[in-house]
C-alpha cells in the first residue's frame, strides 16, 4: 500500500486514497504466463483467488508450484554450502537475463548432484585422513611406551638380584629352582587393545574397565598436547591415548564393548619394534597422499560454488518470480471452453492506460492470436485502500496504519502526521543540543541510506533505518522548540542578544526574578535567560508549557472534529453533519477553546486572573461575579451562553439522529426516498457487505441504534475533558526532559568540573556523555515517541478516523525482490 512500486505514480494526493477499480482479465491460455509476468513487473494489481474451494493441490498449476518449490530447495542447498565455505553470493548477479525454467531446473539438479557427490567424497577422505592421523598418535605414544617399560622392568630385576646376593643360604639355588620351574608353567600371553579415548571421558573409562574385570586388565593413559579432529564427529576434541592389557577371550569382550560406549577409537598396533617404525612410515605416507587429494578436492569444490555465486541471486530472482507467477495463475478460473483463464482484481484508475499496454506487449510477445481483454467491473465491494507514498512520507504512513488501515477514501491522518507527530515530540524533548545530536545521528543514516538499505539489519536497526526521516524531522522540530525553551543541555544561552532583564541592585545577583527589572527591549525569540533557574522554572516557564500544551490540544482535537466533517461531506452523509460535527464542535469549543482563548487573552493583558476559578465556578456557580477574574467586558453572559451551548450540544449529539435513521429506514421500505437524508457511501458498503452474505431486508433494530449514539455521546463528552487533560503530558514529560539535563549538567559536569583533578574530569565527562545518550537521547527519545504515538491514535484520530479498511497488496516483483530466504 505504502509505495510507487512500479514507479508510475501519478502527483501523490496523500488526503485520500487513490481510486480504484475492479477489473475483469480475460486471456488466452498460451499468453497467460507472459502477461502475469508483465502485469508482475508492472506491479498495479491485486488479484482475487476465484478458485478459494479448491485446495492448492487441485489448483491448475500445482505441478509448476512443486517443481519452483524443489528449485529453491535446491538453491537453499547452494546457499548453505557457500556460507559453511565461507563465501557469499556475488553482487554482479543482480542483472537478470533471459533464463529457461526448464533449462535451469536441469541445471540445478546436475550442479546438486555433483556437489553432493563432491561433499561425501570429501567426507570420506576427511573420516580416513582423520583416522590415521589418530593412527600416528596412537603408534608413537604406544611405542614410546614399551622401551620405557622394559628399561624400567631391567632396572627392577638389577635391584631385586643385588639384595638377594647377600641373603643366599643353602636351601636358596633349590628354591629358585622351584619358582622358575613354577613360572614357566604358569606363563600366559596377555592381549593389547589399544585406541584413543575422550579425555573428558578417561577416568569413568578406567573405573568402568576395573570393575568390569575386576581388576584383572592393566591401563595406561597418555594424554595428547593438542586437540584432534575426530573422525565420527568432526569436532576437534582432547583426548587420551590409553592402551589395555588383558588376559582371557572373555575379557578382550568386556573391553571392545566399553570402548564402543565410551566413544574410543580402536587401533591395531604391533608389539615389534620394527613393524612399528613401518606402519608409522606407511601412515605418514598415506596422510600426505590424502592430504593433497582432500586439498584439490577443496578447491575444486570451492571453485564450484563460486561459479554457483555468481549466478546465485539471479537464479534465485528468477525462481522466486516463476513460483509468483504460477500462484497467481491458480488464482485464475478457466472459462467454459477451457482456453482462456479469466481473472479479477482491483487496481487504482490511474494504471488503466499503463495494464492495457501490458497486456498487448504480452500478446505480441507471445504470438498470441488473440488478444487479452480488459473490462471494468462495477460493484459495491469495499476496495482496497492504496495510498502511494514516497521513502519520505511513507514512514509517516506506517505510523497511522499501524493503528488501522484507513477505509476506502476516508479522510487520512498521515498528511497532519508528517508535520503534528514531529511537533508535539518536539514539544515534549525540546532541547536543541539533543536535538542536534539525534539529527547527526540520523543524517548519518541517510547519508548512507543507499548502503545500508542493501544490507541485512538486525530488528532495531532496520525500524530506526525505516523510520530515518521520522528521527529527522523530530530532531529539527526539537531544535525549533530548543531555540523557543532556550535551552542547550539545560543551558540558557543568549543566542539572540543580550537579556532584557538586569539586577536593581547587588541584592540580587544570585536571584532569578527576584530584584530583576526590564532594561532593554523584549527577548526577540524564546525565553528570556533572565528567566531560567530554580526560583522561576515553576512559576513562569512551566505555567508557559502547560499552558501551550493546552493549546495545541485543543487545536489538534479541532483539527480532528473538522477532518470527520470532510469526511461526511465527502461520503455525502449529512446526518453526520448535522448531529455530529457541529454538536462536538459546539461543546468542546465552549468549554476548551473557551479556555483556550482565556489563556491567550491572560497572555496578551498580563492579567492575574485565576483561570482554574473561572472554570470551575463557570459550572458551580455561573451568576456570580466575576471579580478580579474577569478578562474582558461581557464575559459574565457570554459564558452563561457557552454554558448553555454545551448542555444543548449533548442531547443534540444522542436524541435526533436514531429517530432520523428509523424514519429513513421506514421510507426505504416503502420504496420512499429523501434528497435530505440519503444514505452514506459508507452505508452502501455496509449494504453490500450485507447483500453478499444474504441479508437483502436485514432488519432496524432502533434499540441497537440508540444503545450505539448513546454510547458514542458518553465516550465524546468523557473524551473531550480526558483527551484534554491527557495532552498536559506535553508538559509533564517537557518538565521531566529538562529536569533530567539539569541533574546530568550540574550533579555530574559542573561537579566534576569542581575537582582539580583531571582524572576526575574525565570520569565526569565520559559519565555525563553516557548519561546523555543513554538516558536523554536514547530512552527520553523513546518515551517522548511513545506518548507523541498515543496522542495521535486516541486524542487526534479518534474524532473522525475509523480505520477498518484493508491495505492494497498488488502482484509485484519488486516486494518479491524485497522478501527474505
Amino acid at each position: 500500500m505504502g509505495d510507487s512500486r512500479g514507479g508510475c505514480c501519478p502527483p501523490m494526493d496523500l488526503f485520500r486514497s487513490e481510486p480504484m477499480q475492479l477489473v475483469q482479465l480475460i486471456i488466452p491460455i498460451e499468453s497467460a504466463r507472459l502477461t502475469v509476468s508483465y502485469l508482475g513487473d508492472l506491479g498495479l494489481l491485486q488479484f482475487k483467488d476465484l478458485n478459494s474451494e479448491k485446495s492448492p493441490f487441485q489448483r491448475t498449476y500445482a505441478g509448476q508450484i512443486k517443481k519452483c518449490g524443489e528449485m529453491a530447495r535446491t538453491l537453499r542447498f547452494f546457499k548453505e554450502q557457500m556460507l559453511k565455505a565461507g563465501l557469499s553470493p556475488s553482487a554482479k548477479s543482480l542483472a537478470e537475463t533471459d533464463v529457461d525454467v526448464d533449462d535451469l531446473e536441469v541445471k540445478l539438479g546436475e550442479l546438486e548432484a555433483e556437489l553432493i557427490e563432491m561433499n561425501a567424497n570429501g567426507e570420506k577422505l576427511q573420516h580416513s585422513y582423520n583416522e590415521l592421523v589418530e593412527y600416528k598418535i596412537v603408534l608413537k605414544k604406544a611405542g614410546d611406551f614399551f622401551p620405557s617399560a622394559q628399561q624400567s622392568a631391567t632396572a627392577q630385576r638389577r635391584e631385586m638380584g643385588s639384595s638377594q646376593m647377600g641373603e643366599e643360604s643353602i636351601e636358596t639355588p633349590l628354591l629358585q629352582e622351584q619358582e622358575t620351574s613354577a613360572d614357566l608353567s604358569k606363563q600366559v600371553k596377555l592381549g593389547l587393545i589399544t585406541g584413543l579415548v575422550p579425555r573428558g571421558k578417561s577416568i569413568a573409562f578406567e573405573r568402568i574397565l576395573f570393575r568390569a574385570t575386576r581388576g584383572n586388565v592393566f591401563l595406561k593413559q597418555v594424554p595428547i598436547e593438542a586437540p584432534v579432529t575426530d573422525p565420527v564427529t568432526g569436532e576437534k576434541m582432547e583426548k587420551n591415548v590409553f592402551m589395555v592389557f588383558y588376559s582371557g577371550e572373555r575379557a578382550k569382550n568386556k573391553i571392545l564393548k566399553i570402548c564402543d560406549a565410551f566413544g574410543a577409537n580402536r587401533y591395531p598396533f604391533s608389539e615389534d619394534h620394527g613393524k612399528q617404525a613401518l606402519m608409522i612410515h606407511e601412515v605418514s605416507g598415506k596422510i600426505s597422499d590424502l592430504k593433497s587429494t582432500i586439498d584439490a578436492g577443496s578447491l575444486h569444490r570451492d571453485y564450484l560454488l563460486r561459479t554457483i555465486g555468481d549466478q546465485f541471486d539471479q537464479w534465485n530472482l528468477k525462481v522466486k518470480k516463476e513460483k509468483s507467477i504460477y500462484h497467481t495463475l491458480n488464482m485464475l478460473s478457466l472459462d467454459v471452453t477451457k482456453k482462456c483463464l479469466v481473472a479479477e482484481a482491483w487496481g487504482p484508475v490511474f494504471a488503466t492506460k499503463q495494464i492495457q499496454e501490458a497486456l498487448q506487449r504480452a500478446s505480441v510477445d507471445s504470438n498470441s492470436q488473440v488478444g487479452a481483454i480488459l473490462q471494468v467491473l462495477h460493484t459495491r465491494e469495499l476496495p482496497p485502500t492504496y495510498f502511494c507514498t514516497n521513502k519520505f512520507t511513507a514512514a509517516f504512513q506506517e505510523i497511522v496504519d499501524a493503528y488501522g488501515v484507513a477505509k476506502y477514501q476516508e479522510a487520512n491522518p498521515g498528511v497532519y502526521t508528517i508535520v503534528t507527530f514531529p511537533f508535539l515530540f518536539a514539544v515534549m524533548f525540546g532541547d536543541w543540543g539533543h536535538g542536534i545530536c539525534l539529527l547527526l545521528a540520523t543524517l548519518i543514516l541517510i547519508v548512507r541510506e543507499k548502503k545500508l538499505s542493501s544490507q541485512k539489519l538486525g530488528d532495531i536497526t532496520e525500524m530506526t533505518f525505516g523510520g530515518r526521516y521520522v528521527i529527522m524531522m523530530m530532531s529539527l522540530f526539537s531544535i525549533y522548540t530548543g531555540f523557543i525553551y532556550n535551552e542547550c543541555f539545560s543551558v540558557a544561552l543568549d543566542l539572540f542578544g543580550p537579556s532584557a532583564y538586569a539586577c536593581r541592585d547587588l541584592s540580587c545577583r544570585d536571584a532569578y526574578s527576584i530584584g530583576l527589572i526590564k532594561v532593554r527591549d523584549t527577548y526577540p525569540f524564546g525565553v528570556d535567560p533572565a528567566w531560567h533557574g530554580s526560583r522561576t522554572e515553576l512559576p513562569f516557564l512551566n505555567s508557559l508549557k502547560m499552558k501551550m500544551s493546552i493549546l495545541l490540544g485543543v487545536a489538534q482535537m479541532n483539527l480532528g472534529i473538522i477532518l470527520s466533517y470532510c469526511n461526511a461531506i465527502f461520503f455525502g452523509n449529512s446526518l453526520n453533519i448535522w448531529f455530529q460535527f457541529i454538536p462536538q464542535m459546539i461543546f468542546l469549543n465552549s468549554l476548551f477553546g473557551y479556555l483556550s482563548v482565556l489563556i491567550i487573552l491572560k497572555w496578551y493583558t498580563g492579567s492575574q486572573a485565576d483561570l482554574y476559578h473561572i472554570m470551575i465556578y463557570m459550572f458551580l456557580s455561573p451568576t456570580d461575579e466575576l471579580g478580579d477574574n474577569q478578562l474582558f467586558p461581557g464575559q459574565k453572559k457570554a459564558q452563561l451562553v457557552l454554558l448553555l451551548l454545551a448542555l444543548v450540544s449533548v442531547p443534540w449529539m444522542l436524541l435526533p439522529k436514531p429517530f432520523l435513521l428509523k424514519r429513513q429506514h421506514e421510507n426505504r421500505r416503502q420504496g420512499q426516498s429523501y434528497a435530505q437524508v440519503q444514505t452514506t457511501d459508507e452505508t452502501l458498503h455496509s449494504e453490500a457487505n450485507h447483500d453478499s452474505h444474504g441479508h437483502d431486508h436485514e432488519e432496524f433494530e432502533f434499540s441497537e441504534v440508540f444503545v450505539h449514539q448513546l454510547i458514542h455521546t458518553i465516550e465524546f463528552v468523557l473524551g473531550a475533558v480526558s483527551n484534554t487533560a491527557s495532552y498536559l503530558r506535553l508538559w509533564a514529560l517537557s518538565l521531566a526532559h529538562s529536569q533530567l539535563s539539569i541533574v546530568f549538567y550540574e550533579k555530574v559536569l559542573l561537579l566534576a568540573w569542581g575537582y582539580d583533578n583531571i582524572v576526575i574530569l574525565i570520569v565526569g565527562i565520559i559519565i555525563f556523555i553516557f548519561a546523555t545518550v543513554g538516558v536523554l537521547l536514547i530512552m527520553e527519545t523513546l518515551s517522548a515517541f511513545l506518548h507523541a504515538l498515543r496522542l495521535h491514535w486516541v486524542e487526534f484520530q479518534n474524532k473522525f478516523y475509523e480505520g477498518d479498511g484493508y491495505k492494497f497488496y498488488p502482484f509485484s516483483f519488486a516486494m518479491i525482490e524485497d522478501e527474505d530466504d
